[in-house]
């Protein structure tokens, strides 16, 4: 246990002891200890559970000034969690009761926090200023409360207040820092620096941490490359000195960065790769392992661009010889115009991944050629490329020069255009050399030149220059209140706007994401007062670039490096803003072509704009076959009738039908109609909304022109509105059809390269496609990389289009075929398809489990020797095998140096293919997993020569045998490979191995490596008997994650062993599975209540454990039953009467310890006593009336035990799936169950699932059933 568990589970104790006195003083402060010690361990969303306990009790029953370092925490981890309305909330609330209190301390803490909180909005959104200005504020005078503090110490605290003096100089270097002002940055920070040596802050100190990270970034700025990695460094050994990951991460993200800018593209991916492995030992740090994981793809595709610039690079150098043979030729021109055509693509690429000398270098290559070429506007458009060169490498005076090179040779030919953007650019260079008056000027030139050329857009990027000089670096309010309002005003305003020149100014970070016109400038809504953040916040869209975060003594922060897109020339060229480098095609452009040499002959279209793109056909209206058949006129093509014809198991039918579900629905797409027959996604009798979308995704891209659908692009459906109501799921097809038109919201655009592949060969074929097949390709949650088409009823014939995608499509990482009927006809294309694949497999995993796979279809394995050194995963199991497999098995076991996971289970084999699988491995194996389940029969010897083997193996650590019977040799083996090996999962239910076998195995278990997470034993013969001595050898394994008992006659008895396993601190099971055990009701009772001291386990199976009655337990004795001839006739009484379980609150205990239920049901009055039931009773025999006075008195114990069950369950807080399904509870028991789940405070919604026998309580986010149990890991 570490130090941090330590102090945890100490804080605990004491917050339950003041909780237990009533001593609401230390219950707050123990409640917030523990909240600080968790967040601290980066688990965030129960650090505000606690610290939202420590507020509720403060604000009850605490005076106002306990509340100050409440409001703190809360504030603090809310920033974490960047959920920033709430952050600002506790934190003014935190400064306005530290000015109440004239607490200075708390002052300068509390302006801290807002400063870092405005500084991460600022960070971003698009619309910044007011952050910027909120975060200067509060940063000013948070050091100003500092430096007070310092210079007028309170008695003890003085050197606290040095270190957020320092801290204080930190974050006002970093607001600086994204203000692109880094000399005054640097100020700030060296002097931070200076501070701390001259007070003796200790080397290790965290402050200096925070200092050293943000000067490497500053460094990594002004490309002062050797300091930077100095600072970088030092940072990162502080962080490791004093045990901070998540400082330690960061650091190492900042060095990758530095390699990134260098183009050293190993050392950066080897950097991100050390900072996701630090990230992934904490928890709640789901954003910082998004943003490591974006870097290492951003990196990938700039070493993809790097390649491609060599390329390029060697086609110049051709195109140069070729052009010196050329030279007093008719070909010389030509010549020249493909250098400046492939010079264009090279300085385009060159600053997509920074590489400003190279940038550089082609720019004045170009300026020679054009010369050459005598093109006046080509050399103005070198000149400005070389002046972009010089600015990136930080060459102000240089880059200001050829600035003004371009706009001399604009000017010289008239060119408006060139000579706007050229002052712009002006513009931008004093701005950065911090000439802020001269760059106003230059921004108001290019605007007056603009608008004499009437020029929109290059206004619009003048404008928002001017405004951002006007706004961040006057503070002069009105007039970029003027400048905004002329923005407004404009016709193009916030729309797309078409220029036909390149404007050469790439973003910091981003290769192609296109940004506002203009290098910084940003957006502004001016506002008043602060409350207008809350809009702010939502439009964010545009980050700073490159500019680590603000931090305190706690918390460093970096800003994260964005993506690539995956193809560099998806850029609109007419509407490439400012910060964007425009990307050309460059094999497509003829030179001669073009007026301007940035541009192209045919642009290429982003993805957002798309959406402007309306139907070809007349007003704007195409049903779905009218569409799929003008589209293939256009193209030259041929559609047979068979496309629009129904498909069975597709359901598609482009026709109006006559049936129930034939009508038409028409769906409205902005000003697009789309007609679609409604039966083609009909679940039952009611809509499948899923289905609805990708259906209606699916037409809406045929619609689209040929150009816009070779992108590959599907548009998002946000959601279905009909009559002003979003469509769900129960809404019938007769109340849709032919009423109207059903509105659809578009959220985007996604990407979905297979899923066009897909319809594309669906088209050629003359094949409907399947929908089960788009839906499954169209999981936005999917990347292109994992191909998951599971359970969508796939044949061999019908799978062709499928696989004919997949060939084009190329690489991939996994592929799901799993709960098809593929057979081997399949198999062979598949192995076709990596045959002809140039890619190097590697890391793949292939799901081919519950298909109609026989031994032939491991044959293609066996043949295809690019297989061998990627293919980790195979899972072959619920295929008919047989025995015929073995050697191919063998084959695949020696062959696949990679293969660390094999499942093979119940694919009826034998002991001949489990000994030829013996035989084949050997120590040099890889295999970690290996499933050989609900395989019979087996030999006792066949699985001990398997045993054998495993133990052998370095790396194996997980064995299913589910299902296999084990004879007492096998468990003698068993149990040698338990102590000789690390298991990590140990699976044997259905196994029959008794009560001994598994006290001798949990016993070699425990004495074996302790890393045990699963261990599987249900259905393994295991009785009341045996299970004590089970139980305590398992809980001395520690560290099991997955525990299954189910099956096993464990009895009430049981339970006494389950609750002191469960109580052991030292446990950490997060599942348990009970059902079946016959625990009854008092034993399950028993184990839900023991969860109130256990804090790990979050899904409890406690199903099928009890055989209740409750309808007759709470009816009054019924007389009738034995009158003799009368109980013939009916008895209205309990015929009609429903069955009825009380509230707690209504529920009274008497003194004789009985459970009265007064209510009064179809007008029979229920006895408030025993003595009151016998005497309405008629007389009965003395053997009756006591088998009745028992009878009633066990159902009310038994109805006390639901109330007691439903206050356990309120009390296991930190549970979030719950199985109680068939245990005879009624409707109104379950209700009562499930409001106390549900009023429990759980970290997610509760959501309850019942439906006959079933019930299930799970919270949002956690999956109680629909999963086939072949397809998730025990």
């Amino acid at each position: 246990m570490t130090r941090d568990d330590l102090q945890l589970k100490s804080a605990k104790i004491s917050y339950k002891e003041a909780s237990f006195n009533g001593n609401r003083q230390e219950e707050a402060r123990w409640a917030n200890v523990i909240g600080d010690i968790l967040k601290q361990r980066g688990e965030y969303i129960e650090a505000l559970r606690w610290l939202r306990i420590d507020y509720e009790i403060s604000i009850k029953h605490l005076p106002e000034k306990h509340l100050l370092p409440t409001c703190q925490s809360l504030g603090e981890v809310y920033l974490r969690l960047q959920r920033f309305e709430e952050a600002l909330i506790y934190q003014k609330k935190h400064l306005e009761l530290a000015k109440d209190a004239d607490d200075l301390v708390e002052q300068q803490r509390a302006c801290t926090q807002l400063g870092r909180t405005y500084h991460e909005i600022c960070s971003r959104s698009d619309n910044d200023h007011f952050a910027v200005r909120n975060a200067k504020k509060y940063f000013k005078t948070a050091m100003e409360l500092a430096r007070t503090l310092k210079e007028n110490p309170l008695p003890h605290k003085s050197s606290l207040f040095v270190k957020e003096f320092i801290d204080a100089h930190n974050n006002l270097g970093m607001l600086e820092m994204d203000l692109d002002n880094l000399e005054e940055a640097q100020k700030f920070l060296l002097k931070g620096l200076k501070i701390c040596d001259e007070e003796e802050m200790n080397e290790d100190d965290d402050a200096r941490s925070r200092l050293h990270h943000n000067l490497g970034s500053l460094y990594i700025e002004l490309r002062a490359w050797d300091k930077a990695k100095e600072h970088i460094e030092r940072d990162i050994l502080i962080c490791k000195r004093i045990g901070h990951p998540q400082g330690e991460a960061k650091g190492y993200i900042n060095l990758g960065e530095l390699h990134y800018q260098v183009q050293k593209y190993d050392e950066a991916i080897l950097c991100y790769q050390k900072a996701l492995d630090i990230v992934g030992s904490m928890e709640d740090e789901d954003a910082l392992v998004d943003q490591i994981n974006q870097n290492i793809e951003t990196v990938q595709k700039a070493a993809e661009v790097l390649e491609e610039l060599k390329k390029e690079e060697q086609k110049l150098k051709k195109l140069a010889r070729t052009t010196a043979v050329a030279r007093g030729t008719g070909d010389e021109r030509r010549c020249l115009l493909q250098q400046n055509t492939c010079l264009d693509c090279l300085i385009d690429k060159s600053s997509m991944i920074f590489a400003w000398t190279k940038h550089r270098e082609f720019a004045k290559r170009k300026k020679r050629v054009t010369t050459e070429l005598c093109d006046k506007e080509k050399l103005g458009d070198s000149f400005l490329a070389i002046g972009e060169s010089y600015q990136k490498l930080r060459k102000f005076d240089k880059a200001h020069k050829w600035y003004m090179k371009s706009w001399n040779a604009y000017e010289s030919i008239g060119n408006l255009e060139g000579q706007a953007l050229s002052k712009i650019n002006i513009g931008d260079v004093l701005d950065s050399a911090g000439d802020w008056a001269g760059a106003l000027e230059a921004f108001k030139e290019g605007h007056r030149i603009a608008a004499q050329g009437n020029l929109l857009s290059v206004q619009i990027s003048a404008l928002e220059n001017m405004h951002y000089s006007h706004m961040i670096r006057f503070d002069n309010v009105e007039e970029a209140s003027k400048n905004s309002s002329k923005k407004k005003r404009s016709p193009f305003h916030g729309d797309k706007i078409s220029s036909p020149c390149k404007v050469t100014k790439p973003s910091s970070k981003d290769i192609d994401d296109p940004q506002p016109i203009g290098r910084k400038r940003v957006r502004v809504v001016l506002s008043d007062d602060e409350s207008d953040i809350n809009d702010e916040m939502d439009h964010s869209s545009r980050r700073f670039q490159k500019r680590p975060k603000a931090t305190s003594n706690k918390v460093k922060e970096k800003d994260e490096l964005r993506g690539l897109a995956s193809e560099f020339q998806d850029v609109t060229y007419a509407n490439a803003p400012k910060d964007v480098p425009i990307p050309r095609d460059c094999t497509s452009i003829h030179p001669e072509e073009s007026s301007c040499s940035f541009k192209p002959e045919s642009p290429k279209f982003r993805t957002e704009n798309l959406m402007e793109f309306k139907s070809l056909s007349a007003g704007g209206i195409a049903n779905a076959s009218n569409s799929v058949a003008s589209r293939s006129k256009s193209d030259g093509g041929h559609v047979s009738d068979n496309l629009l014809q129904s498909q069975n198991g597709a359901g598609y039918n482009m026709h109006t039908s006559k049936d129930e579900y034939g009508d038409n629905v028409t769906f409205k797409i902005g000003d697009d109609l789309i007609h679609m027959d409604a039966c083609s996604c009909v679940s039952g009798d009611k809509v499948s909304i899923e289905y609805l979308k990708v259906e209606v995704a699916r037409l809406y891209y045929l619609q689209l022109c040929e150009l816009k659908r070779s992108k590959g692009v599907l548009p998002i459906i946000q959601h279905l509105k009909f009559d002003g109501k979003a469509l769900e799921s129960v809404e019938p097809i007769k109340a849709i059809c032919g009423k109207g038109w059903i509105e659809v919201a578009i959220d985007g655009w996604v990407q979905k390269r297979l899923l066009k592949l897909y319809i594309d060969n669906c088209k050629k074929l003359s094949e409907a496609p399947n929908m089960k097949l788009l839906l499954k390709l169209y999981n936005l949650e999917v990347s292109e990389d994992e191909v998951i088409v599971s359970d969508c009823e796939l044949q061999d014939m019908s799978i062709s289009p499928f696989l004919n995608a997949l060939e084009e499509h190329g690489a991939f990482s996994v592929l799901d075929v799993s709960h098809n009927l593929l057979g081997n006809k399949t198999m062979e294309k598949l192995r076709q398809i990596f045959a002809s694949s140039s890619h190097k497999y590697r890391g793949l995993t292939l799901d081919l489990h519950c298909n109609r796979l026989g031994p032939v279809a491991l044959s293609q394995i066996c043949e295809c020797p690019e297989l061998f050194a990627g293919l980790e995963v195979l899972n072959l199991s619920r295929n008919r095998l047989t025995d015929s497999c073995g050697s191919y098995l063998s084959t695949i076991l020696e062959n696949c140096k990679a293969l660390y996971s094999l499942n093979i289970e119940e694919c009826s084999i034998t002991s001949r293919t489990v000994q030829k699988i013996a035989d084949a491995l050997d120590v040099c194996s890889v295999l970690t997993e290996l499933c050989l389940g609900k395989n019979n029969p087996i030999t006792g010897n066949a699985i001990c020569n398997l045993l054998a083997k495993l133990a052998t193996l370095k790396r194996f650590s997980e064995l299913n045998l589910n299902g296999v019977k084990l004879s007492k040799t096998t468990i003698d083996s068993l149990c040698e490979l338990a102590r000789s090996t690390s298991l990590s999962g140990l699976m044997l239910g259905h196994t029959n191995i008794g009560a001994d076998g598994l006290v001798r195995l949990t016993e070699a278990l425990s004495s074996g490596p302790h890393e045990l997470e699963k261990l599987d034993l249900s259905c393994c013969g295991l009785s009341s008997h045996g299970f004590t001595r089970t139980c305590e050898n398992i809980a001395t394994i520690g560290g099991i994650l997955e525990l299954n008992l189910g099956g096993n006659s464990i009895g009430p008895e049981g339970s006494d062993v389950l609750v002191s396993f469960l109580m052991n601190p030292e446990c950490c099971l997060k599942v348990l599975v009970l059902n079946k055990c016959h625990l009854g009701l008092a034993g399950m009772l028993q184990i839900v209540g023991a969860l109130a001291e256990n804090e790990s386990l979050e899904e409890l199976n406690l199903a099928e454990n009890a055989d209740l009655d409750i309808a007759d337990m709470l009816l009054p004795y019924d007389a009738t039953a034995h009158e003799g001839p009368e109980s013939s006739q009916p008895n209205h009484y309990t015929s009609n009467m429903s069955t009825v379980i009380p509230a707690p609150d209504q529920i009274e205990t008497e003194p004789h310890g009985l459970c009265v239920l007064n209510s009064e049901i179809n007008g029979v009055e229920v006895p408030d006593s025993e003595d009151e039931s016998t005497r309405n009773e008629p007389t009965l025999s003395n053997s009756n009336d006591t088998s009745a006075r028992l009878s009633r008195r066990n159902r009310v114990v038994e109805c006390r035990s639901i109330q007691e069950l439903s206050k356990a369950i309120g009390i296991a807080k930190q549970l979030q799936l719950l199985d109680l399904s068939s245990n005879g509870f009624p409707k109104e028991a379950v209700e009562m169950l499930y409001a106390s789940w549900s009023a429990s405070s759980r970290s997610n919604g509760s959501i309850r699932h019942v439906e006959e026998k079933m019930v299930h309580f799970s919270v949002e986010g956690k999956r109680c059933c629909g999963a086939k149990i072949c397809c998730k890991r025990y």
